[in-house]
């Protein structure tokens, strides 16, 4: 019934008419909305997210969810710009260093007390938070990662005479020497166009007190030894020093023309469709950690919670979260994905941990990396206008040393001095 009465004709009728809306559609205006951002993910998993949309929603009558792809080149600058506009969506898909921006930017939200539904314990690995902890708080909820592999060619390393993994990093370097003294063919493909992470999982920093220091003792100690390397034919030197050698790699060792390759899992299975031959002779090795006990091939992807969002909406918008990024989503994505999951209890399935005695590489690897999963971490160095600029000229120094084309000391010091200028002073020009 409708007994507006008293009031004027025209604001009878609206309130008769909304009167007769909510009736009509039930507790309609209740209906709690998520809209959550992914990146890149269209069109190979819209199976997949909408199975997972209907099944939530099916379970929780009160949640309608959004589900939106963007481009990962467009992602950031579509969320800055909804963010301002005060319309950001409930769960944003982001990278670590982009996290870790917005987040020193302030525009995102802490997520610590989120992790786990109230009174249970969080089960994500202690490396996923560690990559998502800025100044003491969590500002995400981990979704899958990786870690690299050691991919060996087993006939090259056995005309070698080497049976057993590289324990460390120098290991590795000696190997690929004995490779390439041996055999004629290179050992290793180490991606020096990103030496900076090289430095950091090597436990050397390229920043300290806000000045660059990437010239040290150690630091020329390491290029030397891996200049000695380049010297003695035991790196690959296609594309050694480019941004993204690593098609030059695959190709390398899919062609048998490299002993080992380091990648990430996904690798492995391109060599079994494109090369079974190389395949069936391709065993695995864990990628030794640096000193700082950090493994290689990091670059976490998780689910953060911008600016914005009402308070009263976070404790749902975290409960979908914590389903999106639940052991078993996480085990089904990873396994479509060929990516690795970043919770305790997916790593421990079967599906990585299980190794039959006729097992390939493919099965190996996902063992291998499981098993490394916890020590994963995203390197890169944050807070820097420019970065890929000055990286630029890092590199160069490092290629002009480790080919011999310069003093290695004299190199590094140069590009410090240009770092330090860019971050004390004016733009370069």
């Amino acid at each position: 019934m409708c007994n507006t009465s008293t009031l004027r004709p025209k604001l009878r009728l609206v309130l008769c008419l909304l009167f007769l809306s909510f009736g009509l559609h039930g507790n309609a205006f209740a209906v709690q909305k998520i809209e959550f951002w992914t990146m890149s993910l269209k069109p190979k998993f819209i199976p997949y997210f909408q199975e997972l949309v209907k099944n939530y929603e099916a379970q929780h009558p009160g949640i309608k969810l959004e589900w939106v792809d963007f481009p990962w080149d467009i992602l950031q600058l579509k969320l800055i710009t909804a963010i301002a506009a005060g319309t950001p969506p409930a769960l944003v898909n982001l990278s670590v260093p982009w996290a870790e921006e917005m987040a020193r930017d302030g525009l995102l939200e802490p997520v610590d007390t989120l992790l786990a539904a109230p009174g249970a314990m969080n089960d994500y690995t202690d490396a996923a938070l560690a990559d998502l902890r800025f100044n003491g708080k969590v500002y995400g909820f981990p979704h899958y990662s990786n870690v690299n592999v050691i991919a060996y060619n087993r006939k090259i390393l056995a005309a070698a005479g080497i049976f057993q993994a590289p324990r460390s990093m120098d290991e590795l370097l000696t190997q690929a020497v004995m490779i390439s003294l041996k055999t004629g063919k290179p050992g290793y493909a180490p991606a020096l166009g990103k030496i900076d992470g090289f430095f950091m999982q090597q436990g050397l920093d390229l920043l300290r007190d806000g000045k660059a220091v990437f010239n040290s003792p150690a630091h020329v100690t390491l290029v030397k030894k891996l200049a000695a390397t380049y010297k003695a034919g035991g790196f690959l030197k296609d594309k050694l020093f480019a941004e993204d050698n690593f098609p030059a790699v695959v190709d390398a060792y899919l062609g048998g023309r490299l002993g080992v390759m380091v990648s990430a899992p996904t690798a492995i299975k391109r060599i079994q469709t494109d090369a079974p031959e190389i395949y069936a002779q391709t065993g695995i090795f864990p990628v030794p950690p640096g000193p700082t006990g950090i493994n290689d091939g990091g670059w976490m992807f998780h689910f953060a919670i911008p600016k914005g969002i009402k308070k009263k909406d976070i404790p749902e918008v975290a409960a979908f979260a914590r389903y999106l990024t639940s052991d078993a989503n996480q085990l089904a994505f990873a396994s479509m994905a060929g990516v690795m999951p970043t919770t305790k209890q997916a790593l421990a399935n079967p599906y990585f941990k299980k190794i039959t005695p006729n097992a390939g590489a493919s099965e190996q690897a996902l063992a291998v990396a499981a098993n490394s999963m916890n020590s994963a971490r995203s390197l890169y160095v944050s807070g820097i206008d420019d970065y890929d600029e000055l990286r630029r000229f890092l590199v160069k120094a490092v290629e002009a040393g480790v080919t011999g084309r310069r003093d290695i000391q004299e190199a590094l010091d140069e590009a410090v001095v240009i770092w330090n200028r860019k971050l004390q002073g004016p733009k370069l020009p």
